[in-house]
């Protein structure tokens, strides 16, 4: 019997390692298909999981609960499992080079428990080549066998888009790579368990991590573009959403919306790309000026804020600023890599210590990640100006009245009002008079 059939028949299982926004959902599905070995090292995380709750909020309580998954932090359990899917987080560095610890300390724990047999697929994003360069080697060492005899490697990069109910695992092609005609093969049938409209099989593994950090670069290039207009527009006194809206009357145009670029993958994954091809000799140019654009689009908002305090006759270092989201998107409640730290970094250079409300963020993760205390919805009130950051369907549900009591008293050409995800009615605010600004 092939490792394939042996899943479907319950004598072999699969082991996920890794159990955030990707990995997760992903050993949930596979659960409905086979037996599941769920491991993460964050021992706290497991014992979410394992009370039947779901922090990430990908796949409910309720699936959690009634899912089989082993959820364990113990990696001496992956020696029951021949397939192994390793879903860890690929960020960058400070000075923007790949990080890649995650990846290899993953590696690390699956080597010291692999076993003859067994297939290891990789689903975190990196550059071309860290699969069967990096990987690889510590999977080898750590486990004493060889590639390629004793076990076999594959590739097949993660898809989920966090917060979304509509794009799901289930169906979104699954790209899938092996080292060999073999291996691709049983990586594909696998997935096609749980991939309801299918898998494209790559041609080797490296086109199949190129592929990802293409897709995701091609995204970042085309927001830092319509970002690039957006700034050119503001000084010519024009309204880029109207623009867009009026060019997106024709039936190619690409429907881009200028916004704070953040996350785990288009905030980041450019960056593996830029910073591999530099490696061989090639300066990126597109790609990096994309980025550059893109990480300066959050004190580009917060001098917008500036500049409408000072015209609403506000003193900037007393002003009371609310900022609605901290998350890198909306109805997400994951705050890695999210810009709106750089408008809340750039407004404290002008003295201002904005007050900052998030209904989906966890209050710890805002804590340790930015030192930011999150404040409920409900108690803001006497602000100066108000800031929709993000596009939670909680602030998407503000009525007038409750976004005026958030205000001080006094008229309303005093409120500013800056709404960086175009949510608010453009027509409406003019004929009540705020102080507006929009990106």
């Amino acid at each position: 019997m092939s490792l394939y059939e042996k899943i479907v028949a319950g004598q072999e299982k699969i082991a996920l390692v890794g159990l955030g926004y990707v990995g997760m959902p992903i050993a949930v599905a596979f659960a409905k298909k086979a037996k599941v070995i769920g491991f993460d090292v964050n021992k706290a995380k497991i014992e979410q999981y394992l009370a039947g709750k779901d922090p990430t909020c990908e796949v409910g309580d309720e699936a959690i609960k009634n899912s089989t998954v082993e959820f364990t932090s113990d990696e001496a359990k992956l020696k029951e499992a021949k397939f192994f899917v390793v879903a860890v987080p690929t960020p960058v560095n400070l000075d923007k080079t790949p990080d890649l610890a995650p990846v290899e300390g993953a590696s690390r724990v699956v080597g010291r428990n692999l076993t003859k047999g067994s297939i290891v697929v990789y689903e975190s994003t990196v550059y071309p080549g860290v699969t069967e360069d990096i990987c690889v080697p510590i999977l080898e060492k750590e486990s004493g066998l060889v590639c390629g005899k004793d076990f076999k490697i594959g590739y097949s990069p993660e898809r989920i888009n966090p917060g979304d109910k509509v794009h799901r695992l289930e169906n979104i092609t699954k790209i899938v790579s092996g080292m060999d005609a073999e291996s691709l093969d049983e990586i594909a049938k696998v997935y096609e368990l749980v991939v309801e409209v299918g898998v494209h099989r790559a041609s080797c593994i490296k086109v199949a991590e190129a592929a990802k950090v293409v897709e995701n670069s091609q995204r970042d290039i085309n927001i830092a573009f319509m970002n690039e207009l957006a700034m050119a527009f503001d000084r010519m006194g024009i309204d880029t959403t109207e623009v867009v809206e009026a060019m997106n009357t024709k039936w190619n145009a690409l429907r881009f919306y200028p916004g704070l670029v953040g996350g785990h993958c288009i905030g980041v994954d450019p960056y593996y790309f830029i910073s591999e091809a530099e490696k061989l000799g090639y300066h990126s140019q597109i790609v990096l000026s994309g980025r550059k654009i893109n990480d300066g689009m959050g004190a580009f908002v917060a001098d917008n804020i500036i500049k409408k305090l000072v015209l609403a006759g506000k003193v900037v270092r007393d002003a009371r600023v609310v900022i609605l989201g901290i998350t890198f998107k909306e109805n997400c409640p994951d705050t890695r890599n999210s810009k709106v730290e750089d408008i809340i970094k750039r407004l404290k250079e002008f003295g201002v210590d904005p007050m900052v409300v998030d209904t989906e963020a966890d209050s710890e993760d805002a804590y340790k990640e930015y030192g930011v205390t999150l404040v409920p919805l409900e108690t803001v009130k006497d602000a100066d100006c108000v800031v929709f950051a993000v596009a939670h369907n909680a602030f998407r549900a503000l009525t007038w009245e409750q976004i005026d009591s958030m205000f001080k008293e006094g008229p309303n050409s005093e409120k500013v009002l800056v709404d960086v995800k175009a949510v608010l009615d453009k027509g409406e605010l003019d004929r009540r008079g705020y102080s507006y600004w929009r990106l």
